[in-house]
């Protein structure tokens, strides 16, 4: 079973630091997932009791597991994917898959009973959920409107963090904080990207060009 507070308590400045920085990274992806659940599943915008409500929790759960020695716990975009297909937006079924989960992990049988799964089956879903979550980005995107601005934006965040992925090198000379970051998440290179240019692209770049 679980243990609680199974590592001695200390306060590291580094540790803090590179938290704070996966949490806000964390905190803009939850937003982007919560948005997207709300337009596939339910057909509708995110209004700011749900968006809240879902960094609340994310902070929330990952405060009580590392209570128990666990990492940070976070939303998942497979989800949002899942939704998509499938329309199924129920408290019953979420729990379920909840409840699944913890059986999954305090009874390694039970876990290992899920791992049975043909790689085929795993490989065609995850291709589906991921190609689905793409489609639901552009849907978000398209609400936005393709203004030069908003494009700009858009296109070099993604084109950034893929690229990113594909050169971790690059952070080499960075301090290990960074490293630990930025360098196998893309995730938080395009929040970063993405929030510098908006703050310093002019709000209507098609007016200053005129």
């Amino acid at each position: 079973m679980p243990q609680l507070m199974p590592f001695h308590m200390e306060f590291r400045a580094d540790a803090i630091f590179s938290t704070i920085l996966i949490f806000l990274v964390s905190a803009t992806e939850t937003i982007g997932d919560t948005s997207a659940l709300a337009a596939s599943g339910l057909g509708c915008d995110a209004m700011e009791k749900e968006t809240s409500g879902s960094i609340c929790c994310d902070g929330f759960i990952s405060s009580l597991s590392s209570l128990f020695g666990c990492l940070p716990i976070t939303s998942f975009s497979q989800n949002v994917g899942l939704v998509a297909m499938t329309k199924v937006v129920n408290r019953f079924t979420i729990a379920t898959g909840a409840v699944i989960m913890i059986l999954a992990g305090i009874f390694p049988m039970f876990g290992a009973l899920l791992a049975t799964l043909p790689d085929a089956v795993l490989g065609g879903c995850t291709i589906m959920m991921f190609g689905t979550i793409v489609v639901s980005g552009l849907q978000m995107i398209s609400k936005c409107g393709f203004s030069q601005r908003n494009t700009v934006i858009a296109a070099l965040s993604l084109s950034i963090g893929l690229g990113f992925t594909q050169c971790q090198d690059l952070f080499a000379i960075f301090p290990d904080i960074i490293q630990t970051v930025f360098a196998q998440n893309c995730v938080a290179v395009v929040f970063v990207v993405a929030i510098i240019l908006n703050l310093i692209l002019p709000a209507n770049m098609e007016a200053v060009q005129e």
